[in-house]
C-alpha cells in the first residue's frame, strides 16, 4: 500500500512534465527501495512543486537538503543528465 500510494502521489505532481518524470522515477525505482529510501522518497514527494521542479526539470543545485543523490537519480531517469 504504502509503495503503491507513493507511485501515484509520483504520478500526480501538478505539472505535466514533471508528472512523467516522477512516474517513470516511482515505477522503476519504488519497488526495489529499501525502507530508509522510501522514507526518502516521501519526504521527496511532500516538497512544493516550485521546489521539485527547479531541482529536477532545470537542475538547479539541491544545495545541502539531503536530496541531492535522489533528484540526481530522478535526473538520470529523466534522461537529463
Amino acid at each position: 500500500m504504502r509503495r503503491r500510494r507513493a507511485i501515484y502521489r509520483a504520478q500526480h505532481r501538478g505539472t505535466k512534465e514533471l508528472d512523467i518524470v516522477m512516474s517513470r522515477f516511482a515505477e522503476q525505482r519504488v519497488g526495489v527501495m529499501n525502507a530508509d529510501e522510501m522514507a526518502l522518497f516521501e519526504q521527496f514527494l511532500v516538497l512544493p512543486e516550485p521546489q521539485l521542479y527547479d531541482w529536477v526539470m532545470k537542475g538547479t543545485p539541491v544545495g545541502d537538503t539531503g536530496f541531492a543523490d535522489l533528484v540526481a537519480d530522478v535526473r538520470r531517469v529523466g534522461e537529463f543528465d
